[in-house]
């Protein structure tokens, strides 16, 4: 790596700008507010599957606990100590540790930092449209469009 950095396609993730965005609807937007997402897959300009590093604050979540029809998810701890919660129950992932989500699994999953310091994970996943989520834990369901957006109603189907 020269002095004045990589060459593309390669780059410092650190130089991608990082966000606390999220498209959930107001009422349920500021619980995820306390994590932060480098687009990683943007930034590279992939088309197929999604890359963020995602940083989560102490007190803080990935989302809320969710699970995909068509995507699948997978997610790489790469500093910090984060708890996973599936339907199976809550465990405590460390750095080198790394789970996945089938689509259509069927298992509701999201992170959490319990911890003191900030929670670091390298998450990917695709990009496939029309998928659904389902959120057991609140009244919200959400759907990708084929642009790939989100679009999220309340669980009779009522919007935001």
């Amino acid at each position: 790596m020269s002095a004045s950095g990589p060459k593309p396609p390669a780059f410092d993730p650190r130089t991608v700008q990082e966000s606390n965005y999220t498209s959930y609807p107001d009422p349920l937007r500021a619980a995820n507010q306390m994590r932060w997402n480098r687009r990683l897959g943007d930034h590279a300009g992939l088309k197929n599957f999604g890359v963020n590093l995602t940083r989560i604050v102490p007190g803080g979540q990935s989302s809320y606990r969710h699970g995909h029809s068509k995507q699948d998810e997978f997610v790489y701890v790469l500093k910090g100590e984060v708890v996973l919660e599936t339907d199976a129950g809550s465990q405590v992932l460390q750095p080198g540790m790394c789970a996945g989500f089938p689509a259509g699994s069927g298992d509701s999953h999201r992170f959490v930092n319990r911890g003191q310091v900030d929670v670091e994970l390298l998450v990917v996943g695709d990009r496939t449209p029309n998928d659904e989520v389902h959120y057991p834990d609140i009244d919200m369901k959400g759907r990708t469009g084929p642009d790939g957006r989100y679009s999220f109603t309340r669980k009779d189907g009522t919007p935001y």
